[in-house]
This record gives structure tokens, sequence and C-alpha cells, in this order.
């Protein structure tokens, strides 16, 4: 990022398409989570690898994942045609089969644009310390 406007106005787009995520993972609601990403998307984390979207709302659905916050401060953003990748340092804390969970990490998305919205196709974590 060279600090121009225009990547100032690319960072605090992305930084909005970051902040509907994450209220979305925060409602706990799989509806509104399914709205921000594609059906094919995949978490991959350091713990489990790649994991497919289905295995992930049908914990939230379950109640064996909550998401309690949920933050991300976008560091960098890049548009490649109707792609994009936007990384960011996220927090999160919730529970886990009923354990208290929290991170503090680095988050790549990748977006694709359907339809006028940009919706999640991949969402990779590293531990940020």
């Amino acid at each position: 990022m060279t600090g121009s406007p225009a990547d100032t106005e690319l960072l605090q787009a992305f930084q909005a398409v970051e902040d509907r995520f994450n209220e979305a993972m925060v409602s706990n609601d799989v509806e509104r989570i399914a709205q921000c990403i594609a059906p094919d998307w995949t978490l991959v984390t350091p713990q489990k690898g790649p994991i497919p979207r289905e295995a992930i709302l049908h914990a939230i659905r379950s109640g064996a994942l909550t998401h309690e916050s949920m933050t991300k401060r976008v560091v960098r953003a890049s548009v490649y045609g109707d792609m994009a990748v936007v990384t960011g340092r996220g927090s999160n804390t919730g529970t886990f089969r009923g354990a208290p969970i929290s991170a503090d990490e680095w988050i790549t998305d990748v977006y694709r644009l359907v339809q006028g919205q940009w919706r999640c196709v991949l969402t990779h974590l590293a531990p940020a310390g």
C-alpha cells in the first residue's frame, strides 16, 4: 500500500465488509453468516487445517461453537478483478463445546464479488503471537 487516497478508500471499503462478517459471526445466526460466505467457503486453522463451511455452520447451529466478540483491523486489501485478498489482525472470544476460547491472530480472507456483494471463499488463520 502506498498510502494514496485510493488505498485508504479500499481499506475502508473492506473494513466495512469485514465488520459485516464479524457482526454476523457474533450474532451466531447461521443464516446471517451464510450471507457473508460462499457455498464452498473453507476455514483454514493452525489446529485442524481446512474445515468446510458446513462443519462450521453445523457447530454454530448446534451451539457447540459460539462467538461473543470478534474484531478485525484490516491492514492490507488488494482487488484482482472479481477477487480480493484482505489481511488483518483480529481477535475473538466465545465458547467451543462449553469451554471458553479466545484468539489473537492474523486473518487472511479471500473474497469473490457475487451479484454485487463480496462473499468470502476462504479464511486462513495464523497465530499473532
